[in-house]
């Protein structure tokens, strides 16, 4: 499996999520929600930030399903899906990842034709920090 590079905006993202936390940069100033990390908040130009908790759901913004030629370690597991997720207490923050059926499972855990756009998930953690999705169920 590929592990995140991180940076020092970065760096506090996927440590909390080591700790099992989903935490999205805000801007001290004006209270908005940035992600990917950055210094500058994009809304009011601010360096003042900080690391907001996030319920961690969220649904299915978008979604593609990888078809080969992939990594090695991803062709073994394909068919599998890769989404966006866009939170649901800050919808402007979309985030990348896969719907699994539980935390740290195969990539292909969950059957393709289950994705659907709009469909409910929650964030779940890998052992190592990753985010992962899971769907919620009705």
């Amino acid at each position: 499996m590929l592990t995140p590079v991180t940076d020092a905006d970065g760096a506090p993202f996927w440590s909390y999520a080591r700790q099992g936390e989903l935490r999205v940069q805000a801007c001290s100033d004006c209270g908005e929600p940035r992600f990917p990390p950055r210094p500058c908040c994009p809304h009011c130009q601010s360096f003042a930030a900080e690391w907001r908790r996030m319920a961690g759901q969220g649904r299915i913004w978008s979604y593609v399903l990888p078809h080969p030629p992939l990594l090695p370690d991803y062709a073994e597991q394909a068919p599998y899906n890769v989404v966006v997720v866009e939170l649901a207490d800050a919808p402007r923050i979309r985030l990348v990842g896969n719907v699994v059926a539980e935390a740290g499972a195969r990539l292909d855990s969950v059957a393709p034709e289950r994705i659907r756009i709009g469909a409910r998930v929650q964030v779940v953690f890998t052992d190592d920090g990753l985010p992962q999705w899971v769907l919620e169920r009705p």
